[in-house]
């Protein structure tokens, strides 16, 4: 009939105000008035919580992920070339070549060798990783040069076959009690001396001469830098490095350079990058993070679900005033997209809480770690919360990625959306006459 109009044509469209009105009364009803406000609000803190938990938890990865590639590669080189199929005389005007390819920035020969490391002060020996390196080059690599916390590099090299001054990370210094001027003893297995006993591991004493500290405890507590000419002796490389460390001006782009460097080296060489040269350690970043990001979506997934059994009560709830509402003329789709977008509505505004706090709380990690380890330290004294041998790094790092950020946010939403329309789709089924027929 001409005058029974739905409410939804004579003014009320899809999602107009008079839908947006009725969904916002319905979840700020209270119990008493068929109201679910407490679980409505379990609801909000369980996406505010896991949304903020996602997004710091990947910026602490990801910070984690950028300082380990940042001193990664800042201690070592992006391309390497090994010479162990080139003569000696051969060596430096290769290298004066690659140094010349397009987006190169230097190009430098190094030794690479292991070494046991042992003070007279006493403690357990330490597996040591020596680095044969030219004077001039040790000052270009800044995670060393410039993290200096004891010494300095100004006799460095000087001396007969580059003389006897090594540089070691703090905490290789902090282990073995010793700081600059202090000897520290290193022995080679890979090459030995002759006795009369039968041969025995090369040892010699080294004089510390600088202390650095990357961050990273593993490499603070087994770097070794000791000047090129001294590495070859005392590895018995003779006149020859093992290989030619070059760096680039895109680490994350070697490809192209390195069919140059190819092009340019005019011999066969072997040549790999440091992803090659750390492929077990980028994979499982890679795959770590992957997991890590399934599994907190799926605890944002779980917390989601609070929404139904929310909307199945209210619907419950309200049914009596859905039946009022359809026999004014309110259709079907009406009842569906008010308990639409009162679901939607907890989980919108719960990922924007979410968002927030998990911005905040990343942006501002050093103080906050900071209140956390002061507590800690009240209820265990001497101890440290975040000891960086066992976490490798000093502080916790944290990068906020606005991709991901949106990333997070979107899935949020969209969840909060879909998990709507059972309780949604039943409300709207719901027959008028059934539900006033004892009313």
């Amino acid at each position: 009939m001409r005058g029974q109009v739905s409410l939804s044509r004579r003014g009320a469209a899809p999602f107009s105000a008079f839908e947006r009105t009725i969904a916002w009364r319905y979840l700020r009803a209270k119990k008493a008035e068929g109201g679910v406000s407490l679980i409505t609000t379990i609801s909000f803190l369980g996406i505010m919580l896991a949304v903020a938990v996602m997004i710091i938890v990947m910026s602490v990865m990801n910070g984690y992920r950028n300082k380990i590639f940042e001193i990664m590669m800042g201690t070592q080189g992006h391309i390497f070339v090994y010479t162990s199929q080139l003569e000696p005389d051969q060596v430096e005007p290769m290298r004066q070549r690659l140094a010349r390819v397009p987006h190169v920035r230097s190009a430098r020969s190094m030794v690479v060798g292991q070494a046991a490391a042992l003070s007279n002060r006493g403690g357990d020996a330490s597996l040591a990783i020596v680095f044969g390196i030219k004077p001039e080059a040790i000052r270009e690599i800044p995670l060393v040069a410039e993290k200096l916390v004891e010494g300095g590099f100004d006799t460095f090299g000087e001396g007969r076959n580059g003389g006897n001054e090594i540089a070691i990370g703090a905490q290789m210094a902090r282990k073995f009690e010793i700081s600059v001027g202090d000897d520290l003893k290193l022995l080679s297995f890979s090459s030995s001396n002759i006795t009369p006993f039968g041969s025995t591991p090369r040892s010699k004493l080294y004089r510390v001469g600088a202390i650095f500290e990357m961050g990273l405890a593993d490499y603070d507590g087994a770097f070794i830098y000791m000047p090129l000419e001294q590495a070859q002796l005392f590895f018995s490389r003779g006149d020859r490095p093992d290989y030619i460390e070059i760096r680039v001006d895109d680490p994350f782009n070697t490809l192209p350079i390195r069919l140059d460097i190819a092009e340019a080296a005019a011999v066969p060489v072997l040549i790999d990058d440091w992803k090659d040269k750390n492929k077990a350690y980028v994979t499982a970043l890679k795959v770590e993070r992957t997991l890590m990001r399934m599994i907190l979506m799926l605890i944002i997934a779980i917390a989601v679900m609070n929404i139904i059994s929310g909307l199945v009560m209210l619907v419950k709830n309200k049914g009596r005033d859905i039946a009022i509402l359809r026999t004014m003329g309110a259709s079907r789709g009406a009842a569906m997209r008010i308990f639409i977008m009162a679901g939607a509505a907890i989980g919108g505004f719960g990922t924007l809480a979410g968002l927030i706090l998990g911005i905040v709380f990343s942006v501002y990690i050093d103080p906050i770690q900071d209140v956390i380890q002061w507590v800690f330290a009240i209820f265990n004294p001497g101890e440290r919360l975040f000891d960086a041998q066992v976490y490798d790094l000093a502080r916790l790092p944290a990068k906020v990625e606005w991709g991901e950020v949106l990333v997070i946010a979107g899935f949020g939403f969209v969840m909060s959306i879909l998990v709507t329309l059972p309780p949604s789709w039943r409300a709207s089924r719901l027959d008028p006459v059934e539900a006033l027929r004892y009313e």
